[in-house]
């Protein structure tokens, strides 16, 4: 079959530079789409290693060092199976975006969703603290790294738009509203919308969590880029959850500080996907040092020096 494929390219005038160079640029393509959607330097580091795998298997494959090269792709098969286990929700996204025919969007960057200073932080925390010693119970779902798509919410709520304040965030959960019995969805310095629906987690939990914790672990469980504060209605202790696990019970200052550490620029939360192009001159200047000193050649900054 890849005979018939390479001689029906080559009727067609591809040579063969030009199909290597295609098959370089798909594999730059589906480097691309990975670094899109992993969204957080410390899960990029497990990708990064995984691409090393690939290059030393192709190398080796290149030198006919046959037991190196059995040893690598066996490494790279357990390595895929391990990683579509760890990442299977950003797996998931990249497969609904595929289904859906959203293709820009694989190639497209999440901007952040950071809130610009730390008034946002307190005006949450403040509200946050007269909720839990007033026993009012509330769910706040704030976005982290990038817009959280509606149709991950089972009900997408009510639209407000409206500055974030610890006023409106007191009364949207007041017991007699009619947004009381939801999720209220921060992006940035914004309140979207309130009333939301989540989906429940599946997982086994304590009995002592309600509804709006299992909320909480359900939407963390399936959206990578939120996460959820929760007040409890029996006894106005505060958690927080992320990635499906729940935190509790926390302080004010513990929430406090665990808001600014999410929040912070300097956190492993930023975008790290480069331009493609970028990304290309990356790889390649790597693939050029590794090759150098494989065969023992000056590498370019040895050679700028002479």
């Amino acid at each position: 079959m890849g005979n018939l494929w390479k001689q029906w390219l080559a009727n067609l005038g591809w040579s063969q530079p030009l199909l290597k160079t295609l098959d370089i640029m798909l594999v730059l393509a589906l480097t691309y789409m990975m670094l899109v959607i992993i969204s957080e330097r410390r899960t990029l580091w497990m990708v990064r290693g995984f691409i090393l795998l690939m290059l030393a298997s192709a190398v080796s494959d290149f030198f006919g060092l046959q037991l190196l090269n059995f040893v690598l792709q066996s490494l790279v098969y357990g390595c895929a199976v391990a990683m579509a286990i760890t990442l299977q929700s950003e797996f998931r996204r990249f497969l609904e975006q595929l289904g859906r025919g959203e293709f820009r969007q694989l190639f497209q960057t999440s901007s952040l969703a950071v809130p610009k200073s730390y008034s946002v932080i307190d005006e949450i925390v403040d509200a946050v603290r007269e909720l839990s010693k007033n026993r009012i119970g509330a769910l706040l779902i704030i976005e982290t790294t990038g817009p959280i798509d509606e149709r991950d919410f089972s009900v997408p709520g009510v639209k407000l738009n409206a500055e974030v304040s610890k006023e409106l965030l007191q009364t949207i959960f007041q017991p007699k509203t009619l947004l009381h019995d939801g999720a209220t969805l921060i992006r940035g310095s914004r309140i979207v919308s309130s009333g939301i629906i989540l989906p429940l987690s599946g997982r086994t939990a304590s009995r002592q969590l309600g509804t709006r914790h299992r909320a909480a672990m359900g939407i963390t469980e399936r959206v990578e880029n939120c996460i959820c504060v929760v007040v409890s209605e029996e006894t106005g202790s505060i958690s927080l959850a992320e990635r499906g696990t729940l935190n509790r019970p926390l302080t004010i200052t513990k929430l406090r500080d665990s808001l600014e550490t999410l929040f912070s620029p300097a956190v492993d939360r930023e975008a790290v996907a480069p331009g493609l192009f970028s990304l290309g001159r990356q790889i390649r200047g790597k693939s050029t040092a590794l090759i150098s000193r494989l065969l023992g050649l000056p590498s370019t900054a040895s050679r700028d020096k002479k």
